[in-house]
């Protein structure tokens, strides 16, 4: 990477990517959209990752969108819009527009957060604001430290929610919790986040990163290609209209990796009673499961409630 604003360290199959602007509480910038998306297709690409971490340096995670780089509060938004640093392919011009319009840089990470290969987990080691909370959301586990607080302050900024929170937070957390947090903009501890469901749990701060890490590493220990389509299966199955729609994913997944090397691995590992050594690769055994189903089976019912 040209600069700093993001660091990429991948050791025993964990990626750790840390938002590396601690004199700024890591305020995201357009260098840091652009190395964060740099960053999970590093990890996408590299199969000896099996997980990723995120994590901020310094005593913050992220205070969100560095609103001090513009010359003042009225030119912030229109200086992000014509910003030469905007990542390419991000900026357009619109009929009836006087500025070009541009792509929710924060949205940009998210979605390919959320379109990773590899399990991604926070380590939430201190304030997260804006799209600091948000940034967390497609992140398929959060934990934070204890003094940790939350929030999405967008409405009491005059701006509207981003990084596609209105899709994940109330996946993330009851709507009715959701919609509060996101009307009124107030802090949200690290306590009320976890009655939520927001964070997964709390711990001191000093003790966040181990935790997280070793969390990760417990799920790199399992089979690298079923982990990706479990976490793909219960992303998109959010959004299925019936059951039957994981039935048949689930079906077709049953099938493709029952007969695997991992899965003969498990199973003598098993009966062995030893770790299973798993050698199936991302990049070349992850079966699509989603799109290439067989023609609509016979050996499986209409919909309905009956089995």
């Amino acid at each position: 990477m040209s600069d700093d604003h993001v660091l990429y360290d991948a050791d025993d199959h964990v990626a750790v990517v840390t938002l590396n602007r601690p004199d700024r509480l890591n305020a995201f910038t357009d260098t840091m959209e652009r190395q964060l998306i740099e960053a999970f297709d590093r990890a996408d690409a590299d199969d000896d990752v099996r997980a990723v971490v995120i994590t901020g340096a310094g005593r913050a995670f992220c205070a969100g969108m560095d609103l001090a780089e513009a010359e003042g509060p009225d030119d912030t938004f229109r200086e992000w819009r014509l910003s030469p640093d905007a990542p390419a392919g991000t900026v357009y011009d619109v009929p009836g527009e006087d500025l070009p319009v541009r792509r929710d840089g924060g949205g940009r990470v998210t979605l390919r957060i959320w379109a990773s290969k590899k399990p991604v987990l926070s380590a939430v080691n201190g304030h997260a604001v804006g799209v600091g909370t948000t940034l967390t959301l497609p992140t398929d586990l959060r934990l934070a430290s204890e003094d940790a607080t939350f929030c999405v302050p967008f409405v009491r900024r005059a701006f509207v929610p981003e990084s596609c929170s209105s899709w994940f937070l109330p996946r993330v957390v009851p709507v009715q919790k959701a919609m509060e947090w996101m009307l009124t903009g107030r802090r949200i501890s690290a306590a009320e986040a976890l009655d939520a469901g927001l964070v997964l749990s709390l711990h001191p701060k000093e003790e966040v990163l181990p935790r997280t890490l070793e969390l990760a590493h417990e799920i790199a220990a399992a089979s690298p290609v079923s982990v990706t389509l479990a976490r793909q299966m219960l992303w998109r199955m959010l959004g299925a209209a019936h059951p039957m729609d994981a039935h048949r994913v689930e079906t077709w997944g049953l099938n493709q990796r029952g007969v695997s090397a991992d899965a003969g691995e498990g199973i003598r590992a098993f009966l062995e009673k030893r770790d299973p050594v798993f050698t199936d690769r991302v990049s070349t055994d992850l079966p699509d499961v989603f799109t290439e189903l067989p023609p609509e089976p016979t050996y499986l019912p209409p919909r309905g409630d009956q089995p």
